[in-house]
């Protein structure tokens, strides 16, 4: 006869295991740029243009814009879709949440507010988007507003297949704070030994972390002709905000933002661009190349042009000169101070644009 006893189990003090059902995606932004619509306007229903093929989760897309609609039944409407172009067995069920939506040429206003969409791509199932996507005379008068210049934006959720796994007991690891840290000690001045003056301001710093930084900082502290550790360094040709923007990269890797300075952002990256080279942060320079080829205007792109042309920034002299190649664009730029300031400086460049355009029609 069992003993009672037995039958109250203390499940606390079995062994456990667990497993989960996990489903994991890949989410992809893919931004289609379209360039002098006027050029493209009447090219015929169903003619199309694409953009390059671009991968999420391991199969190829294209996004496809017919201007003139897709059908004579949408002449009225410029139409676009998603296509799922991999080929093979991998390729005949592949579930993903869509949106696709056109914005204005700065990649932040929406002109069209089309809600993501469940879509599962196959064989014979390998287009999604809408014929009726914006009306025609609204694009055009939108289009003459951006310079013709217009964004076709594809927010792609590729939805992996489901897989079950044992659940381990594991230690969660906290994430590095190390960059807040330093931070800190900067802004602290704790252990400094060092002090910039910069512009009738004054930064402290520590020595050994500006040498492991930047090189150039190592020879002036630490090389043959190091400054005395008891005296102040004096730096000219910098304004101060720029000087303690390029400290703050070099404690925390990051690029200083301030709130107060949009509308003065691209001047402040301009500047940083050659303080960064001047202290040979190459990360740091690529990080205001990115960020200033995303604010390029008709007002700033000859003035970035020239920064590029002189500081070594190809792809930022790249971005450049294709904002610049459509004529109108060009006509637009060349009424600015900054255009003056080019052909001055840089005639070679002038050069090459104007070959490019003359090229391009």
């Amino acid at each position: 006869m069992a003993n009672n006893s037995t039958s109250e189990v203390n499940h606390g003090q079995l062994p456990k295991t667990s497993s989960r059902c996990l489903t994991e995606s890949v989410t992809a932004v893919h931004d289609f740029e379209v360039a002098s619509y006027r050029l493209l306007d009447g090219i015929g229903v169903n003619k199309h243009v694409c953009s390059s093929k671009f991968s999420v989760a391991g199969f190829e897309w294209l996004i496809i814009f017919y201007p003139d609609g897709w059908t004579g039944d949408y002449a009225g409407y410029a139409s676009a879709f998603l296509q799922h172009v991999t080929q093979g067995k991998d390729a005949q069920y592949v579930r993903t949440k869509i949106t696709l939506n056109m914005l204005e040429k700065d990649g932040k206003a929406q002109i069209t507010a089309f809600d993501e969409v469940d879509h599962v791509f196959s064989g014979t199932n390998k287009y999604r988007g809408y014929t009726k996507f914006i009306e025609k005379p609204k694009l055009k008068s939108l289009s003459q507003a951006n310079n013709g210049y217009l964004i076709i934006r594809c927010v792609l959720t590729v939805v992996k297949e489901s897989r079950t796994e044992v659940k381990r007991n594991t230690v969660v690891v906290p994430q590095s704070n190390l960059q807040d840290q330093l931070c800190q000690m900067w802004k602290d001045g704790q252990g400094a030994d060092v002090t910039f003056s910069v512009g009738g301001q004054l930064f402290k710093a520590h020595r050994c972390l500006l040498a492991a930084r930047s090189l150039v900082f190592k020879a002036e502290l630490f090389g043959p002709m190091k400054e005395k550790e008891t005296q102040c360094i004096k730096i000219d040709d910098i304004d101060p905000e720029i000087f303690e923007a390029l400290l703050h990269f070099i404690y925390t890797d990051s690029i200083l933002v301030d709130e107060h300075y949009k509308e003065s952002k691209p001047a402040k990256l301009q500047h940083l661009v050659v303080a960064s080279d001047r202290y040979g942060l190459d990360r740091l320079k690529v990080m205001c190349e990115s960020k200033l080829s995303e604010c390029i205007d008709v007002e700033t792109v000859a003035t970035t042009l020239v920064l590029a042309e002189q500081h070594d920034c190809k792809d930022l002299k790249e971005a450049c000169v294709e904002f610049m190649a459509p004529r109108n664009v060009l006509q637009a730029a060349m009424a600015t101070d900054g255009f003056k300031h080019l052909v001055a400086s840089c005639p070679l460049v002038m050069k090459e644009l104007l070959d490019m355009v003359s090229r391009s029609g």
